[in-house]
This record gives structure tokens, sequence and C-alpha cells, in this order.
């Protein structure tokens, strides 16, 4: 992966300041009904009740003297009215509030007139336990006051908040424009909010972070991730939320262009809540982000052909002497010089047609290859990890006392991580420890020879080194599928049948025979069988295919048969 130039030029725009280091909450949604009670129309107005909601949002205003005001309430309002509407309420004066705060009132303002002399002590009492603010306006306001002067510090908060969204936009568009990447983005825009941010790729793999170091750590061991380090975008939708098993709050944004998918901004706080007002934020960061992966995939993109046209040459005996091979890995960032093994991953093939999505996602395999690498360079820097057509090709270090098993199990659990994200399954080869670059042709061929024995054994998602392959290595060079069918049949008679539930327990304990080299003792233990009944089974097979037991040839012939079957899945 190449590296975006990422010094910020001098005189780079800084990010506007904010109150307490932070956005401001309920910058773009409008003024709190705390803050409007602060206008000077309101200042006489007195709280009822619904003190834990003056946190709530006002958007708009509306003067309402119609017998039947329901119909015209609109979220985010705050609804003027006299007790004119009130006197005759089919519902009850507390079922009225019940229906304004499941519409979303803001809040209720009233002023009594001669139609009504007092609210009545029921509906007091709802409104404070539904949290909906009920104000008691002086005879003396006039309403068009309060309307004109709510709406006068709606817009002007809204306005407010849209300058300063676009000198917020304007410096985290000016970090990609001076040749930042994704880290300094981050790096801005928690600075801006005061919690750590996250960049992911669609399926959760970190690109980037920017905050405290422990603060994000402490994240990273939440639920929000699995335990290979990605975050679990497949359990986390877009906008503000939380989960009863992890504490604080997270805000997720999809980074989208044009139709494509490019992953997740994601912001974390631990000792508040976020809200909409950090949602647009991440939003701008999102279209910045945008902009700069672009770039990022525009630069990789040509390295990777450079590095994949480079070790395609090497793994095809084509780059020359073990002396230039080694200079120029070198050049690339690759130690080719120590103890390696091939590993080549390639993509199970679907088996239907895949789900469709609002958004596209990028090609699989460059996700694939982006996957790996991010997994493999974060264990060995050093580490060749390249994309091809149809796989990915690692070449994986091992250690003094090599368990390249235990290497690549590592790697492809956490290429595989929770299983999650729209991910697709695939099967992993392994070659034999490489010693010396010149080898690494070998070392391809066996991981690639692997891969395909691996799931014609096994199935999809195998996990095959070569050196466990056995004689499975020949049968697997056999295309024609007839010539392998008649050899079973032909050897096996009876016992071939696929769907016949004695053959296949008959099968099962020629197996075992064969297995324990026709210790009939131990292989009674494995079946769990009396001796005796074990003899009788073996005269029955005997009747079937032959005298085994004394024909050493027929006893070969048995064995590459049963592994046939299991090779080719037609049992």
């Amino acid at each position: 992966m190449g590296k975006l130039a990422n010094d910020p030029a001098p005189g780079s725009p800084e990010l506007p300041a904010s109150a307490g280091g932070r956005w401001p909450s309920h910058a773009v949604a409008g003024l709190t009904v705390r803050k409007a009670m602060e206008i000077p129309a309101l200042a006489g107005a007195r709280l009822l009740a619904g003190e834990d909601g003056l946190d709530r949002v006002v958007q708009r205003a509306n003067i309402m003297e119609v017998p039947d005001i329901l119909p015209w309430v609109k979220p985010h309002e705050l609804l003027l009215t006299t007790g004119y509407p009130l006197r005759n309420t089919p519902q009850g004066l507390p079922g009225l509030v019940a229906e304004l705060d499941a519409r979303g009132l803001a809040a209720l303002a009233v002023k009594l007139h001669r139609y009504l002399d007092a609210l009545p002590e029921e509906m007091v009492h709802e409104a404070d336990r539904l949290g909906l603010p009920l104000l008691l306006l002086p005879d003396a306001v006039g309403f068009d006051d309060i309307l004109n002067q709510v709406l006068t510090g709606v817009l002007n908060k809204q306005a407010a908040a849209l300058e300063r969204s676009w000198e917020v936009h304007h410096a985290l568009l000016s970090v990609v424009l001076e040749g930042g990447g994704l880290t300094e983005l981050v790096t801005k825009t928690s600075a801006v909010l005061g919690v750590p941010v996250m960049v992911t790729t669609a399926d959760g793999r970190v690109l980037a972070e920017g905050g405290n170091v422990d603060d994000l750590a402490s994240w990273r061991h939440t639920p929000c991730f699995d335990t290979s380090g990605r975050f679990r975008t497949e359990y986390e939708p877009g906008g503000v939320h939380s989960h009863v098993d992890v504490p604080g709050w997270h805000a997720v944004v999809s980074i989208v262009a044009g139709r494509v998918d490019h992953g997740r901004i994601v912001a974390f706080a631990r000792h508040r809540a976020l809200d909409d007002a950090d949602v647009n934020v991440l939003e701008r960061a999102a279209t910045v982000a945008a902009l700069a992966v672009n770039k990022q995939l525009a630069v990789t993109a040509v390295e990777s052909k450079y590095r994949g046209d480079f070790l395609r040459d090497v793994l095809s005996g084509r780059a020359g002497d073990r002396e230039r091979i080694v200079a120029h890995c070198e050049s690339l960032g690759w130690d080719v010089g120590r103890d390696l093994v091939v590993v080549v991953a390639e993509l199970d093939p679907e088996n239907g047609p895949a789900a469709s999505s609002g958004l596209q996602l990028r090609p699989v395999q460059e996700r694939f290859t982006v996957a790996w690498q991010s997994v493999v360079q974060r264990r060995d820097p050093r580490a060749a990890v390249v994309g091809f057509a149809q796989e990915v090709v690692a070449l994986l270090p091992v250690g003094p006392r090599p368990d390249p098993e235990a290497v690549v199990r590592d790697a492809v659990r956490q290429v595989t991580g929770d299983g999650g994200g729209g991910r697709r399954s695939f099967s992993t080869g392994v070659s034999r420890v490489v010693d010396d670059p010149s080898r690494l042709p070998v070392g391809y061929e066996q991981a690639r020879r692997a891969v395909d024995v691996g799931r014609q054994m096994n199935g999809r998602g195998s996990l095959a080194h070569f050196d466990s392959l056995g004689s499975f290595r020949l049968l697997s060079q056999i295309e024609d599928r007839e010539e392998l069918r008649g050899f079973v049949r032909e050897t096996l008679h009876g016992l071939a049948a696929e769907d016949d539930p004695e053959m296949e327990d008959l099968r099962h304990t020629l197996k075992v025979l064969l297995d324990t080299n026709l210790n009939v003792a131990e292989a009674a233990r494995q079946l769990h069988f009396h001796y005796n009944t074990l003899r009788y089974r073996i005269g029955k097979l005997e009747r079937m295919l032959g005298p085994f037991t004394t024909d050493p040839e027929l006893r070969l012939d048995l064995a590459l048969a049963l592994k046939v079957l299991q090779m080719r899945g037609l049992s």
C-alpha cells in the first residue's frame, strides 16, 4: 500500500474553535425549549410541567385556536394556544397531552383567557410524566411577538450552524487538497468533536483512527469490534445509537462516492450523548473521506500493478537470480531473504446470485486483497501480499521453530473475522517452507495445488497444507470424472452405492480397517464393535470386494477408491 503525502502545508486553515472544544449540541436542529424561554416575549411564561423535556428542540412555532388542533401539529413545534380549543377536547386533556407528545411536539404554551380558568391537575401530571414542557403564558403577551422572536432565534441558530458547517467542511477538505490522507482527516475530525474517530472499510477493517490512544484501545475491547479488531458494521446502522452492553454512544456515517460504498466513519463518545450536530460533522468528513479514499485507490492501483507484475515474474521464475530478486523486493519494502511459506487464498464460487442493495461495493477481489494486506501487514509490514485476478498471494515469514499452519490459520481467522460484513468464503493453500527466493516458484505451485485439492477434499472454506495432501495430489490431476467414477464402481462394487445407508456403514468399516492396517482388535475398539461382530463384517466385505485381507494390491486399490470418494464428494 502506498503512503500518501501527509505533511500539512504551511498556513493550512484551522478548524473553527468551539465552546468546550467540541461542536455545540443542537447547532443544526434549532433552539432548545430552555433557550426559547429566554427570549423577551416568553420571559414571563411559567413552566407548569415537563422540566425533563427542556432540551427538546424547537424548529418551528405555530398558533392554533381551532377546536381540533391535533391534525395540524408538527414535530419539533412550539404550539401556542388558548383555553378555547382545550375546553371540549373529546379525549380529555391528559389524553391530548399524550397525543401531542406522540406527534413529537416540542412544547405547549397556553394562555387561559376566559375559556378555561386553570389547567387540570391530571393534564399537568401527564405532561410532567412524559417530559413535555407545558408553559402558562401571561395575558399581556402577544402570540405574534412570540412567533416572530422564536422563528428569528431558530433561523439565526441554523444560519450560524450552516456557516460553521461550511467552515468545518472547508478545513477538512483542505486536508486532502494539501496532500493529507485518512489519518490526518480523522485527527482533524476528532479534534472538532472531542471524541475518538475511526475510518473503516465497508466490512469494518480499520483504515485510520484519531483521538486519545487509550480511548481508542478501550473501544476496541467492546462488543462493537470482533476479536480480529474489525468494527462489526453488519450490526451498526447509520446514525447515533448505543448498545446495552456497550458504554456510551457512537455515530456511524457511510462513506459513499457515486454509488460505491467505500466504508464507514465512526465517532465514539463514552461520557456524553452524540447528537445530530455530531452526525452533521461526520457527514462532512465522510464526503471528504470519499475523496481521500478515491485518491488513495488511484495511487494504490498503480503501485499494486507494478508490485503484482514483479511478484508474478518471481513466481514464474522470470525475475532473475537470487541477488536481483532480494534487492528488488527490498526496494518494494519486502523481505524475501528469510524462511517463508507461500500462501494462496482464492474466493470460493458463489452458490447463487449475490444479494443486491442500493449501494455497490468495491469489486470483491479488490476488497479481499485489502483484507489480506491489512491483516498480514499488521503482523509483519515487510511481508509481501499481492492480489491477482483470481487469487491473493502472500509470502508469510515463519520463525526458527516453524509452524506454518498455525501462522496461516491465524491470518485466515483474522481475514474471516466474525463472518459478518457480507464477505465471501475462501479456500487457502500453504506451501512447504521456502528457504531460498529461487524456490518461490515451486512454493507457489505447491500452494496452488493445495487450494485446489483442499477445496475438493473439504469443500468451501478449506485450509490445506501441501504436505498434508498425500496421494490426493496425484488423484486431483485426473480431470476425467467418469474415469474416476468407473474406477470406484469397479473396485468397490456394491459398496459404491451413494444412497444406501448400509453400504455407507460398510464403507466406514472398511476405511477403519485399512487405516489400522487390518488390526482387528484396534479397529473393533474404534468402531465400538464386538470382536466377533467385526470378523463377521470382514467376511461380508471380502465376499463383496475380494480377499483384501491377503491381497496388498487390492487393499491399495480400495484405499485409493475411498480417497476418490472423499475428494470428489461422490459418496
